[in-house]
């Protein structure tokens, strides 16, 4: 089968979130960016390729993309952030006995701030960092896989509508990835979204989300008005051709 530049330029945009970013937000260089494909799209193909088919391939692609403008727009813009400072996560063996541990910390700890992630052979407890000590000294200390300590937890909380709307988090993800920040763990309950960074992230990463959420609210507040003038137009013309 034969490959086209516009499959495998697709299939390039579609391994690279920052690439795509940059062309949904139209300021990326379509010679620029075909430049920096074309090594890659001339392995993928086997043949010679002329940039300029490779530039017309990639304007194509942008016009693939979703439109970010619509009901993720609606979700950031309804989405409220605070943040939880020091906190701390510990990482265990999954096994029986730190089932039964974790079970007991979930008990006695409940009312604080506690996130738990479980996967197919560890756990990982994200909680207050002052009683971390208490929570760590419950696991045999060969079980623990990682500690970490002097972490923040940034809380999105966004509208019901978050969970039928395929794309959200990951907009939060790359505003957060476009200031190089590093992301140490990420839990989503219903609609809260918890993203755990270095403390000395946070003024960055609030920066960051907040100017995202900021500019949602602007777009719709602009879409609003501009529906509202549209439907007074309407009813003008109406009043005018009875």
């Amino acid at each position: 089968m034969v490959k086209s530049i516009s499959r495998v330029v697709q299939n390039l945009v579609e391994q690279d979130p920052p690439l795509q970013d940059a062309l949904r937000r139209g300021y990326a260089n379509y010679s620029s960016v075909a430049r920096m494909l074309r090594p890659r799209v001339l392995e993928a193909l086997g043949r010679r390729v002329k940039l300029s088919g490779i530039a017309t391939s990639v304007r194509r692609v942008k016009l693939d993309l979703p439109d970010k403008d619509s009901d993720i727009n609606g979700v950031v813009a309804g989405s409220v952030l605070s943040v939880r400072t020091d906190v701390a996560k510990l990482s265990v063996e999954k096994t029986g006995e730190n089932l039964k541990a974790l079970q007991s910390l979930i008990d006695k700890f409940w009312s604080e701030f506690l996130q738990i992630l479980i996967g197919s052979s560890s756990m990982t407890i994200i909680m207050d960092q002052r009683v971390i000590a208490k929570a760590a000294a419950s696991f045999d200390p060969k079980e623990i896989l990682d500690r970490k300590e002097n972490l923040a937890a940034l809380v999105i909380q966004s509208p019901e509508e978050i969970i039928n709307t395929p794309g959200c988090i990951s907009v939060f993800y790359r505003a957060l990835s476009r200031i190089g920040l590093n992301i140490e763990e990420t839990v989503s309950c219903f609609t809260e979204t918890i993203v755990l960074i270095s403390m000395e992230s946070v003024g960055k990463a609030l920066a960051a989300l907040t100017e995202l959420i900021s500019t949602a609210r602007a777009a719709a507040n602009k879409g609003s008005e501009s529906s509202t003038l549209q439907n007074r137009n309407m009813q003008v013309a109406r009043k005018s051709n009875p």
